[in-house]
Formats: structure tokens, C-alpha cells, sequence
């Protein structure tokens, strides 16, 4: 076991290093400084919490609030700090996922194998 966590520690070193997390990273920092942003995503999370309290309790959230939703919504995909944190999860996400693959690959291999590892 103690083979695979640090393979497991090298592998996430490796990420680590990679151009599309070191983007992402920037992404998430640029995110963080974006005042404008910070100011949506608050208002968009606050907007969420009323729908479902809402729903909750039988009701339909205003339509005034929906259209604010939707308005506010529509500004977050158009902001470019975000459009850019989009891109760079979705890259870093596709490097993931190959690893992954290849991760589900292996164990598929090693247990067809009849050799024991210790």
C-alpha cells in the first residue's frame, strides 16, 4: 500500500507541474481579485438560497427574481476572469480524466494478472 500512495504522491506532484493546473491556478486567483465577479456569484448564491427556501414551502420563487436570476446569470457567463476560470477547469479536467482512464486501465490489467504483487 505503501508503494501506491506514493506513487499516488508523485502523481499529484506531476499534476501539480502541469501548464493546464498552473493555468487553472491563475484562473482561480484572477477569480478571487475580481470584484465584480465576487459581487455576482454572491448575489446569484443568495438568489439560489431564496428559490429554495421557496420551493421548500410550496412556493414559486418571484418572477422578478427569476428574471434577476437569469440577468445575472447571463452577466457571470459573459464576464471574462470567469469565462477564462471555465476554460482552464475544463482543460485541467480533460488532463484528469486521460489520467483517470489510464488509472481504470491499469486495474483492469492488474486483475487479470495471476501474478501477485506484494
Amino acid at each position: 500500500m505503501r508503494e501506491i500512495l506514493e506513487m499516488a504522491e508523485r502523481l499529484g506532484r506531476s499534476l501539480g507541474s502541469t501548464d493546464e493546473y498552473r493555468a487553472l491556478r491563475r484562473a482561480l486567483e484572477a477569480t478571487a481579485e475580481d470584484r465584480e465577479l465576487s459581487e455576482l456569484q454572491n448575489r446569484i448564491l443568495d438568489l439560489e438560497r431564496r428559490f429554495e427556501e421557496a420551493l421548500r414551502s410550496g412556493q414559486q420563487p418571484p418572477a422578478s427574481e427569476q428574471q434577476e436570476y437569469e440577468s445575472l446569470f447571463s452577466r457571470l457567463q459573459s464576464n471574462p476572469t470567469y469565462q477564462r476560470l471555465v476554460s482552464a477547469q475544463a482543460n485541467f479536467d480533460k488532463i484528469v480524466a486521460r489520467v483517470n482512464e489510464t488509472i481504470h486501465q491499469g486495474i483492469e490489467k492488474g486483475a487479470q494478472s495471476r501474478i501477485i504483487l506484494t
